[in-house]
C-alpha cells in the first residue's frame, strides 16, 4: 500500500464505471478510501437527481465487501467562494480522519483523472500527492442522466441498454427502481422535456445566447422574502423574487418591478431605493440548466419594523418572509444558486 487514505472527490450522478475503476485503483494503492460526495446541499434536479445519501447507497452497493474499508463524507457546493470550497474539502477529511482514529502521521494523497479544464481542482491541494489515473472509458455522467430521464420516449429500450452498459449492476437496478417508483420521477422528466425544448428554441440562434436576470435579496427585520416558482423548472422550490431584463429597462428598475410583481410587496418604491445596500454578479456557468444565464442581484435591507404584507403574483405562487437563519439552512428547498447569492450578502459567504 502506497498511501494509508487516498481521497476522491466527485459527485456522482450517478457513480458509473469510470468511478467505480478508479475507486478499485484506490483501494488497491490504500488502505482505506475518503470519498466526497459533492453538491450535497442541493434540491433535486436533472444535474443532482439523488442526495448525498443516495448515492453513498450506490457507492457501497458496488463496493461490497471493500465498503468497510470506504469513509464517505458529504461535501456542499462554494459557487463564489473557492477558498471556502478547499475549506471545505479539507475539513471533510480531517473529520473522516477523526472518525477513524487515524494517526497524525498517517500519508494521505488524492486520486483522480486531471484530464482537462475541469479538474482544475486536483491542483489545489499541494498537501496531499496526486494519483493521476486514466479513467475507463464511458459515458459520462451528464449523458447517463440524458438517457434516464428519456427512457420513456420511444428509444425508451435503447436508452436503458445504455445505461445497464455503463453503470454497475448494482447502480443499474436502483436507477430502475427510482425510475419505476421514485414520485421525483415525472418530475424530473418534465423538467428534461421542458429544458430541451427551451434550448431548441434557441438553436437557429447565430451564436449561444447569454441571458441576463436580476434578482431582489430583500431584507426585513432578520428575516428574508422569498417566492414558491409556480412553473419548470424548479417549479415548486422556494426562490429569490427576480427574473428577465426587460429590453427598455435597466438592471435595478428590473429588479424592483421583479420584486413588486411577484410577490406585491406594501413598500413603496422610494423606500425600497432609499434601503438598496449593494449588489452584486452571479456568473457560474452552470448555476441555471436554461444556459448561460448572468444574474444582477439587489442586496435590499430594512433594519426593523412590522414585516410587509406579501402575496404570490405572475410566476409566483406563493411569496414568504423566512427568518435568515431559517433561509442558510433550505439548501435542499432552493432554486439553482440562490443559497449562494443569500450567502453572499447576508450569511456564510
Amino acid at each position: 500500500m502506497d498511501y494509508d487514505y487516498l481521497v476522491f472527490i466527485g459527485r456522482f450522478e450517478p457513480f458509473h464505471n469510470g468511478h467505480a475503476a478508479v475507486a478499485e485503483q484506490a483501494l488497491s494503492r490504500a488502505r482505506k478510501l475518503i470519498i466526497l460526495i459533492g453538491s450535497a446541499d442541493t434540491p433535486r434536479s436533472i444535474r443532482n437527481p439523488w442526495s448525498a445519501s443516495e448515492r453513498a447507497v450506490m457507492i457501497r452497493s458496488v463496493l461490497g465487501e471493500n465498503a468497510q474499508r470506504v469513509l464517505i463524507q458529504p461535501l456542499r457546493d462554494h459557487l463564489y467562494n473557492e477558498a471556502q470550497w478547499i475549506a471545505s474539502v479539507q475539513r471533510r477529511v480531517a473529520e473522516a480522519l477523526s472518525a477513524d482514529a487515524a494517526e497524525i502521521s498517517a500519508k494521505v494523497g488524492l486520486i483522480g483523472q486531471d484530464k482537462d479544464a475541469s479538474s482544475y481542482y486536483l491542483r489545489e491541494f499541494p498537501q496531499w500527492p496526486l494519483v493521476d489515473v486514466r479513467q475507463t472509458e464511458t459515458l459520462s455522467a451528464t449523458e447517463l442522466r440524458n438517457y434516464l430521464f428519456s427512457a420513456g420516449d420511444d428509444h425508451g429500450r435503447g436508452a436503458l441498454n445504455l445505461l445497464r452498459a455503463n453503470v454497475p449492476e448494482p447502480v443499474f437496478d436502483m436507477l430502475e427502481a427510482f425510475r419505476r417508483s421514485s414520485p421525483a420521477y415525472p418530475d424530473l422528466v418534465a423538467e428534461h422535456r421542458f429544458i430541451d425544448q427551451y434550448r431548441a428554441s434557441w438553436a437557429m440562434a447565430p451564436y449561444p445566447p447569454t441571458f441576463v436576470t436580476t434578482d431582489a435579496v430583500l431584507v426585513h427585520s432578520g428575516h428574508v422574502l422569498l417566492v414558491r416558482r409556480r412553473a419548470a423548472p424548479g417549479k415548486g422550490l422556494w426562490a429569490l423574487p427576480g427574473g428577465f431584463l426587460h429590453g427598455n429597462e435597466q438592471l435595478l428598475e428590473g429588479c424592483l418591478r421583479e420584486l413588486r410583481e411577484e410577490t406585491r410587496v406594501k413598500l413603496p418604491l422610494p423606500v425600497l431605493r432609499g434601503s438598496l445596500r449593494g449588489s452584486h454578479v452571479f456568473d457560474h456557468p452552470d448555476r441555471s440548466l436554461r444556459g448561460r444565464t448572468i444574474t444582477h442581484a439587489f442586496h435590499f435591507d430594512i433594519p426593523a419594523g412590522e414585516l410587509p404584507t406579501v402575496r404570490g403574483s405572475d410566476d409566483a405562487d406563493k411569496a414568504r418572509w423566512f427568518p435568515i437563519s431559517d433561509a442558510l439552512e433550505m439548501g435542499s428547498q432552493l432554486f439553482e444558486d440562490h443559497l449562494h447569492i443569500i450567502e453572499y450578502f447576508v450569511g456564510r459567504g
